[in-house]
Formats: C-alpha cells, sequence, structure tokens
C-alpha cells in the first residue's frame, strides 16, 4: 500500500548534509518525494512509497547524519501525489 507523511524535522539538522541524507535515504528505499530547509532552521520533507519504506526512513531521520542531533519529528498524514523520484529542493 503506498502512503505519503509530511514531515518537520526539528533540531540541529542544518548545515550538517541532512538533505543529502535524506535524498539517498529515500532513494535506496525506493521512496518518492522531496526535501527542503525552512529559514526557521528546520528541514521539512514529503516521503511516499510503499508503507514499510515510509515507516523505516522516519525511523532513520530520528539519527539522520552523523553531525545531526534531531529533537523532535512532526509527522503527518499527505495525499499520496505523483511523484517520480525523491529531491531536494530549495530553502523557504
Amino acid at each position: 500500500m503506498t502512503i505519503a507523511r509530511h514531515l518537520l524535522i526539528k533540531g540541529h539538522v542544518q548545515g550538517v548534509f541532512y538533505r543529502g541524507w535524506a535524498v539517498g535515504t529515500a532513494r535506496e528505499l525506493g521512496l518518492a518525494g522531496w526535501v527542503r530547509n525552512l529559514r526557521r532552521g528546520d528541514v521539512e520533507a514529503v516521503v511516499q512509497g510503499d508503507a514499510d519504506a515510509v515507516v523505516r526512513f522516519i525511523d532513520l531521520s530520528w539519527q539522520g547524519p552523523p553531525a545531526a542531533r534531531v529533537e523532535a519529528i512532526d509527522v503527518t498524514d499527505r495525499a499520496v501525489e505523483t511523484l517520480a523520484s525523491f529531491e531536494q529542493r530549495p530553502t523557504v
């Protein structure tokens, strides 16, 4: 079953290769979606794909790359979209 989730990742997650890590991890898991920095210091992502792979991505997101310190992840359901791959988007 394909599901989609919106993630708001808080903590020390910018300037630590978090977005690059997210792209690589999502692609390894066969997920589609995107990731971007928010000017306020958080990282935002949308992940969609097989339910087990999405759950695995969320679990892995608590650790992220070695220099990251994740304090919280807000996860909300999202409607499934037509997304071809997982990409890094510009900061907003």
